[in-house]
């Protein structure tokens, strides 16, 4: 591998890796704000009209190439980004921090399926390291004992949501190789925002025994006011929008679909350990033995990922592929 290659594939695995942080820490952060008042769709609101002005404002100041093909990718990534959101937060409403980002890290079985399925090639090393990932997952999710392991509505809007996320993992595996990244961050962003200003008046406004809601504007200047909530929303605006839609945009270039996404697996590790840490108010959860188990499987399924071809490259002169 050449060194400016093998130079920009650090720097991609870093940045994804990153993002990947911030994005555990966007479970607890979201959980907050869904308990302090907001409800689903103000966040959203909030949240990503925050996020595009900031984007936005970059990408002007840097000169992004707003030609058709990077908008018409834009639009495309924002329209899934509009349902992975609104499944993921309601679902938080009914499920923990932790399980919730466990479920979500599913799309690393969802990820290969869908890049084979649009024609693209899977390294062997990478199947492997997705199975070892997709079996840590298991073991988080699962809660003996309980009905059903313990599913409820909410871990259903998040399956669908991790689903999705395998969609726009690679959708953006492919994107991003044709498009300007500031502008498809910047427009998926900004479609959030739009369609959740549209939606948030209409969506049904009961509230759970918690006091969290899934629509309507009403009490937010009330819960912006609590130091939690604004923080949490600034979090969710400046890291995990901005800075994390960018990185993924344009640092997934550099890496596989099957590669980012077992990267991405890492974010329910560190959600679950935010959770379990007690670090935010109010959200303070406990992990089993055999969770912790899933954790470890995660992290060996990454690891694998990343040394495995170099491992097989030296006892065969070609790396097998799948597809």
């Amino acid at each position: 591998m050449p060194d400016a290659h093998r130079g920009r594939h650090f720097r991609a695995t870093l940045g994804i890796a990153f993002t990947a942080l911030v994005w555990g820490g966007s479970f607890a952060a979201m959980k907050a704000v869904v308990q302090g008042g907001l409800s689903v769709g103000a966040l959203l609101s909030f949240r990503f009209l925050l996020g595009t002005a900031l984007l936005l404002g970059l990408a002007l100041v840097l000169k992004a190439r707003w030609d058709r093909q990077s908008v018409r990718d834009g639009l495309l990534l924002g329209l899934v980004l509009t349902v992975i959101f609104w499944l993921q937060t309601d679902g938080l409403r009914y499920t923990t921090t932790s399980k919730s980002g466990f479920i979500t890290g599913l799309y690393v079985i969802f990820t290969p399926v869908v890049s084979l399925v649009v024609g693209d090639r899977l390294r062997s090393a990478h199947a492997l390291g997705a199975l070892c990932a997709a079996l840590g997952l298991y073991f988080l999710v699962n809660e003996p004992g309980k009905p059903f392991g313990g599913w409820n509505f909410g871990d259903s809007e998040t399956l669908l949501c991790a689903v999705l996320c395998g969609v726009h993992i690679s959708m953006t595996a492919h994107f991003s190789r044709r498009s300007d990244g500031w502008v498809l961050a910047t427009l998926q962003v900004a479609v959030v925002a739009l369609l959740s200003l549209a939606i948030t008046p209409f969506a049904p406004t009961q509230a759970l025994a918690d006091g969290s809601r899934l629509g309507g504007f009403s009490g937010s200047l009330a819960a912006l006011a609590r130091p939690l909530v604004w923080i949490s929303m600034l979090f969710l605006a400046v890291l995990a929008t901005c800075v994390a839609f960018y990185l993924q945009a344009s640092q997934q270039a550099h890496l596989g679909a099957t590669e980012a996404a077992i990267l991405f697996s890492l974010e329910p590790v560190f959600s679950a350990a935010l959770a379990v840490s007690g670090w935010v108010p109010g959200i303070r959860e406990h992990l089993s033995l055999l969770q912790v188990l899933g954790g470890a499987l995660i992290v060996l399924g990454l690891l694998w990922a990343e040394l495995g071809p170099r491992i097989l490259a030296r006892g065969a002169p070609e790396e097998e592929a799948i597809g």
